[in-house]
């Protein structure tokens, strides 16, 4: 029997060590040789293959999810981790689709490497980090909307660069907007089912802060890779 609180702080600690994994190995999200393929190809309306990529993305794209993994990483009320991925969602659609659909065009490096930082923010957040070092505490429902239009830029900037067709592009996008938020839903679950049992052992106030920390450590690496294509780039 007192094996079982080492099982569940172990799961928790593996999550929260696996996204940072990714977040190293893929840098930033993108599209896959085989999906950007067909995204290339397809013309006409294709509402359940661009959703399923949408769902796809999300669950792939570990800079998101160490971004959602910091918010919902002190909230213990439903309503509360509704609000904040309700705002999240809100930002990260509105910049999808109006950069897809306007062609507003923002440098990728410095979108992705912003993207990085949201991951700092929140881990440095999470520590108490602004009231400890500068006095005072940022608006953590406009920061999280603020950098969910981030992200949202972070996916368009991807989507640019593919040679979408006009036929059909409006219903396929909002397909992959929906996809997204589907596959969104689907890893916070995961990822609450897991925070939600480790939580309830004593073992979550003594790595609490280790583990922000590493989601700090993440955010910086993520950021740094993309200023150092930037400056290569230009």
């Amino acid at each position: 029997m007192r094996k079982q609180p080492l099982s569940i702080q172990s799961t928790a600690t593996a999550l929260v060590a696996l996204l940072a994994c990714f977040s190293v190995t893929a840098f930033a999200h993108g599209v896959s040789g085989g999906d950007q393929g067909f995204l290339e190809s397809s013309t006409g309306t294709h509402l359940i293959p661009f959703l399923y990529l949408g769902a796809k993305h999300m669950v792939t794209g570990y800079d998101h999810l160490l971004f959602l993994l910091g918010v919902i990483f002190f909230l213990y009320r439903a309503r509360d981790v509704a609000l904040y991925v309700t705002l999240f969602s809100i930002g990260h659609s509105v910049t999808l689709l109006f950069g897809v659909l306007s062609g507003a065009h923002i440098n990728p490096y410095i979108v992705d490497a912003i993207i990085g930082l949201s991951v700092v923010y929140k881990g440095f957040d999470n520590i108490g980090g602004f009231r400890k070092c500068f006095g005072f505490q940022p608006n953590t429902r406009w920061a999280v909307l603020l950098f969910g239009l981030v992200h949202g830029f972070g996916l368009a900037t991807k989507l640019q660069d593919l040679s979408l067709s006009e036929d059909g592009l409006i219903p396929n996008m909002i397909a992959f907007n929906i996809g997204v938020e589907v596959g969104q839903l689907l890893a916070l679950g995961l990822i609450l089912i897991v925070m939600t049992a480790w939580r309830q052992r004593q073992s979550f106030n003594r790595h609490a802060f280790a583990a922000n920390v590493a989601l700090m450590c993440a955010g910086f690496l993520l950021t740094g890779y993309q200023m150092v294509g930037f400056m290569i780039g230009h």
